[in-house]
């Protein structure tokens, strides 16, 4: 016999961390139900609907349910806590048992209720972590983020090419760069094209029947693009979530509707589709052919077409609007031009802008 009935969380979650997370575990353990609340203001920056995502990803036994709140916090004034209370009220109107908070204000948000309140860590000893920190420095309070969250806020660096022109070696080296880095970088990744994976496999099997079969051998059909762009998409989703603030992939599913073009002659608007669907990346290192030997792995046979490759890449990316930068010269040149560019778009930062204010 579990200690309440219905138990009620509230927040902001904006981004959730893992002190909202041991609260909303705490209140499960202790409640034969709970409900979470997200209540989100229209300036803020992570959308409502991906806080209740992520929510219900982290805590599927839990109702999970959101609101928007565009009321300033005044705890002192009865009139903005009532205001505030017909938020609450009308996305839980049932009868509340208790409230769990990490907060000050929870007695009265409890009382307001009729619920009992349960304090919960409120110097957050056991995660000292709070949203405003996680908006301020996402790299210094990584480890506090769970992989729904770290997937939407890695930074997302592709590197794209024509044949032979270095991407996997470039991919791997920038991994290899940040992870030397350590701390929040020790877990850097990279992703691996789907594409060639998916071709070994279709000249295996075609290797399987005729056992002398070679790479011009196997054919592609269109239909099967799609299927590749939205594995990588799934790939890089999962290797965002378990990464660093960094996260480096050989080609994406942007770079799937060039293939497509290269190998059928045309577009596809399922693939371009796919692309679209795909999280936000934020660079693109664009691997020029020139000054790189090709070499055939078994795997190619374009070599001709590279010059053509680099040049509908190039103006793919541009005509799309994606930040982009060349790269040139020998690998460590290379090398260095890209850990430029990509430590430019860290300091950036994230754009995570303020909630509303509190008046005091």
């Amino acid at each position: 016999m579990k200690a309440h009935g219905h138990g009620l969380v509230l927040g902001k979650f904006y981004p959730p961390h893992a002190g909202h997370h041991h609260l909303v575990r705490t209140a499960a353990d202790r409640c034969e139900r709970l409900t979470v609340l997200v209540c989100a203001a229209s300036v803020e920056t992570i959308p409502l609907a991906e806080r209740v995502q992520w929510m219900r990803e982290v805590h599927p036994d839990a109702r999970v349910l959101g609101a928007v709140d565009d009321i300033e916090m005044d705890l002192n004034d009865p009139g903005i806590w009532d205001a505030h209370m017909a938020v609450f009220r009308g996305a839980v109107p049932e009868r509340v048992d208790a409230v769990f908070t990490s907060e000050s204000y929870g007695d009265e948000l409890a009382r307001r209720f009729g619920a009992e309140h349960v304090l919960v860590d409120l110097d957050r000893t056991l995660f000292p972590v709070s949203g405003t920190a996680v908006r301020k420095d996402p790299v210094g309070t990584w480890d506090f983020l769970a992989e729904p969250v770290r997937a939407r806020l890695a930074r997302r660096v592709v590197v794209l090419g024509a044949e032979s022109t270095g991407t996997t070696t470039m991919a791997r080296a920038l991994a290899g760069h940040y992870r030397e880095r350590g701390g929040p970088w020790a877990g850097t990744r990279w992703v691996e094209e789907y594409g060639r994976e998916y071709s070994e496999g279709k000249l295996a099997a075609l290797r399987s029947r005729y056992p002398q079969a070679q790479w011009e051998d196997v054919e592609f059909g269109s239909d099967e693009f799609p299927v590749i762009a939205e594995r990588q998409n799934e790939r890089e989703n999962t290797a965002a979530g378990l990464g660093s603030p960094v996260l480096f992939c050989d080609t994406d599913s942007f770079a799937t509707t060039v293939w497509h073009e290269r190998y059928m002659g045309r577009r596809n608007p399922r693939v371009e589709a796919a692309a679209e669907r795909a999280a936000a990346h934020h660079l693109w290192l664009l691997t020029d052919h020139e000054g790189v030997p090709f070499e055939d792995d078994g795997l190619r046979d374009g070599e001709e077409l590279r010059p053509w490759m680099t040049d509908r890449f190039r103006a793919e990316l541009t005509r799309s609007g994606r930040e982009f930068i060349e790269l040139r010269g020998p690998h460590e040149e290379r090398l260095a031009t890209a850990v430029a560019a990509v430590d430019a778009l860290l300091d950036r930062g994230w754009d995570l802008g303020d909630p509303l204010p509190e008046r005091r």
